[in-house]
């Protein structure tokens, strides 16, 4: 595909994004999203808010009210902004995303970024692995389609926090009963990152400018992951390597824990299983085992190379993140009902 240039675009474009609307802006992700793009100065952001909404929004943020069921809200909302940004809880409607790509196009929105946040969907291997991931690639098609938007997406591997503090079903810490789950034999390299650093990312892909101005223009520009995946990472770490962080900032020892092993493949097969019986709780088990297979699909950091260092990303310490954890799971954090 021949490089476009902003010289080159007709008289009404705009070789940044200023205006952006966010879904889930007082949520795990969008609202270190939605902060880190009011710091940069340069954009306007708008938080997409449902009647009722009880979400903390960070301060300096506009407000603009919507009904999923009503296109007329949708596109009063969205007319005029450059950018939307989608989160969405895993209550939503699966429909809900929809809806708003179409809102988008029709609104004239230039840039989407679904909700696809978290493994690598472009893997052929993961998206079929009977988990759902095959709908963000729908995702991407719907918006190419529109003839309107382009789409850009953050491959960031599983929220390290978050997924610390949740307990045995995703990186297998049992609190509870001081017991750590091992799959496999614990040394699986996957990627995972922080929100605040998907925060980040996503701010400076959007400070950017959209084009180079012309052909002597060398800079970094949001064209070169437009219709593509963006990668990043806070990490490229094992099990074993978390529950060492854990002990050095508890100072807790070996003998404080019970260490089993577990096959992955196996975890993963019994959460496909009761998913069948009606136990959607069991998809967090088959969704972090099956990125855990020792096969590498968790390690997408191998495969591609990452956007930190062109994008300016800083290198987090390990331990401090862990302590953040460590906060979570003393204060109750649970995603579904106790976030705060």
């Amino acid at each position: 595909m021949a490089t476009k240039y902003a010289k080159s675009q007709g008289p009404d474009f705009k070789n940044e994004i200023q205006r952006v609307a966010i879904i889930g802006a007082g949520g795990t992700v969008g609202k270190p999203i939605a902060q880190e793009l009011i710091k940069t100065g340069k954009h306007t952001v708008t938080a997409l808010t449902r009647a009722g909404s009880q979400s903390t929004l960070p301060e300096g943020i506009q407000t603009g009210p919507i009904d999923y069921d009503d296109e007329a809200s949708l596109l009063r909302a969205l007319k005029g902004q450059d950018a939307l940004i989608i989160t969405l809880p895993v209550t939503a409607a699966p429909d809900t995303q929809s809806k708003l790509i179409q809102a988008a196009a029709k609104a004239g929105v230039k840039y989407v970024m679904p909700n696809v946040w978290g493994c690598d969907v472009m893997n052929d291997s993961l998206a079929s692995s009977g988990l759902g991931w095959e709908r963000f690639r729908g995702a991407f098609d719907e918006i190419e389609k529109t003839g309107v938007s382009s789409w850009i997406s953050l491959i960031c591997g599983f929220w390290y926090e978050h997924s610390v503090s949740i307990g045995p079903a995703t990186f297998g810490f049992n609190f509870a009963e001081k017991k750590m789950v091992f799959f496999d034999d614990g040394e699986t390299k996957i990627n995972a990152s922080t929100p605040a650093q998907c925060g980040r990312a996503v701010a400076k892909l959007l400070s950017l400018k959209v084009f180079p101005e012309d052909e002597n223009d060398r800079s970094v520009t949001l064209s070169r992951w437009l219709n593509k995946p963006v990668y990043i990472s806070s990490f490229r770490i094992t099990q074993k390597e978390m529950f060492e962080s854990w002990k050095r900032v508890t100072g807790e020892k070996d003998e404080d824990w019970t260490v089993v092993h577990e096959s992955s493949r196996e975890r993963y097969e019994k959460g496909l299983e009761r998913m069948k019986n009606g136990d959607h709780g069991a998809f967090v088990q088959a969704m972090y085992s099956r990125v855990l297979f020792p096969n590498g699909d968790g390690d997408y950091e191998s495969k591609h190379a990452l956007a930190n260092e062109t994008l300016g990303l800083p290198q987090e310490d390990l331990d401090e993140l862990t302590r953040n954890a460590k906060v979570m799971v003393d204060r109750g954090y649970d995603y579904m009902a106790k976030r705060d």
